[in-house]
């Protein structure tokens, strides 16, 4: 016995429904693990910005404060040791991919004494931050030891 012309469209209609919601709830579900509070420690590992909040208006010298969770902070001159590595700024940039050395200019603010807090002087503007965790060597730890603030300076 053979379904009618109308049950199938109808029953194909629901299955493209019901996985189209899935996708949906899979796909926001990993935006969200891939986008923490860039404020908050990380539940695992990561990096966070203490200080600004996310949305902050500061003025042309501002401190920030970095988080990390999963590994160790130490100098550049350390060299390059496993589970460990120093803090830069990434001004209007996004995260660097593992492995991909960060430049040394005006936009890559490099931290190689294993500051954990620091002054930033800019230039009124609005900026995305982007803390990127590194090692000695400054080869980035990708994404997962990234963090994006905006902030407003005045």
């Amino acid at each position: 016995m053979h379904s009618s012309p109308l049950k199938t469209k109808r029953a194909l209609y629901s299955w493209v429904f019901a996985l189209g919601t899935a996708a949906t709830l899979l796909l926001s579900g990993c935006a969200s693990m891939m986008n923490p509070n860039p404020n908050q420690p990380p539940a695992d590992k990561g990096v966070w910005f203490v200080e600004p909040q996310n949305g902050a208006t500061v003025g042309q010298t501002f401190k920030v404060k970095f988080g990390v969770k999963g590994m160790a902070v130490e100098p550049a001159a350390a060299g390059q040791n496993t589970g460990k590595g120093h803090h830069h700024v990434l001004v209007n940039l996004m995260s660097k991919p593992a492995g991909e050395i960060i430049p040394f200019d005006a936009q890559h603010i490099h931290f190689g004494a294993g500051q954990t807090e620091a002054e930033l002087k800019l230039a009124p503007g609005q900026y995305k931050l982007t803390m990127q965790f590194a090692d000695g060597f400054h080869l980035s730890y990708g994404k997962d030891f990234a963090a994006t603030i905006a902030v407003t300076v005045k």
